[in-house]
């Protein structure tokens, strides 16, 4: 049986400075080598220990900033709502990535003029197209917001998850994609409640990843039918509109020139007063 070595007193480290706690089957360990090696050993031990505590303390410090920034989730009306039992069709599981760094926003190109109550039966006439004739396996956009604030839970996979989409050609990795009910080109008026449920909308959805709603988003391309080529990085908004990744004038011009407001407020609603920072994939 091993029997443990008294350490030097070089091996306890700089007078006044408080040990490292060095687990006790590591202490068993060393007890079954030479006196000088067994130093040596417990010596860099504690170094180890001592540095993994330093590497550790910015990591906490860290996701208590993220922390700090999460807004409260928004009221969103579920998938239940608008897709009934007629109109669902079968479809493989939802797929996930491993966070959301950016939103795109987007508009659905239908009338303005409906009732909000009707809300539910646009977004079902949507998927059916998206479905039928393009032949989607789901609605591509995650949310979709009405011109009365209400904000419907789109694309299945649940609302608080970093659902994959298929809203953004090319960039629906780490995204998610926020629809507009309506037409929303130039000299159209958008609607206040609804530039305010976008902000409260992203404002938490990007709060789940720490991401600042002013800061800038890297995103690597999938495919070479968008903006730019298959595996192209490309740097976007956090909050950006889908013309900004695709060939497109969705959102609309007067949509899109609303954005700058709404990443203000959405970072208002996170708390943020500090200055943007830069996000994403490497």
């Amino acid at each position: 049986m091993c029997a443990l070595r008294p350490a030097s007193r070089a091996a306890r480290g700089r007078r006044g400075r408080r040990p490292a706690r060095i687990p006790g089957p590591v202490l068993v360990l060393l007890g079954c080598l030479p006196g000088l090696a067994a130093v040596a050993a417990l010596g860099l031990c504690a170094g180890g220990v001592e540095h993994a505590a330093r590497l550790a303390a910015p990591a906490r410090t860290a996701d208590a900033r993220a922390a700090a920034h999460r807004a409260a989730r928004p009221p969103i009306v579920p998938r239940s709502a608008w897709l009934d039992a007629l109109a669902r069709h079968a479809q493989p599981p939802p797929r996930y990535d491993d966070k959301v760094v950016a939103v795109f926003v987007h508009h659905t190109d239908s009338p303005n003029g409906y009732d909000c109550a009707d809300a539910p039966r646009i977004i079902r006439y949507l998927y059916a197209g998206q479905t039928g004739a393009r032949d989607w396996d789901d609605i591509g956009y995650n949310f979709l917001v009405d011109r009365c604030g209400t904000i419907y839970e789109g694309r299945a996979g649940g609302v608080d998850r970093p659902v994959t989409g298929a809203h953004t050609q090319g960039f629906n990795h780490r995204t998610a994609g926020i629809a507009a009910l309506g037409t929303f080109t130039a000299g159209i008026p958008v609607p206040q409640a609804m530039v305010d449920a976008i902000a409260a909308l992203t404002a938490w959805k990007l709060g789940l990843a720490g991401v600042d709603p002013r800061a800038q988003a890297r995103l690597t391309s999938s495919n070479s039918h968008s903006r730019y080529d298959a595996g192209a990085t490309a740097v976007f908004p956090a909050l950006a509109g889908h013309r900004d990744a695709y060939m497109t004038s969705c959102p609309g011009a007067a949509l899109a020139a609303r954005l700058p407001e709404i990443r203000r407020a959405a970072a208002r609603i996170q708390g943020r007063t500090s200055a943007r920072a830069l996000t994403g994939t490497p």
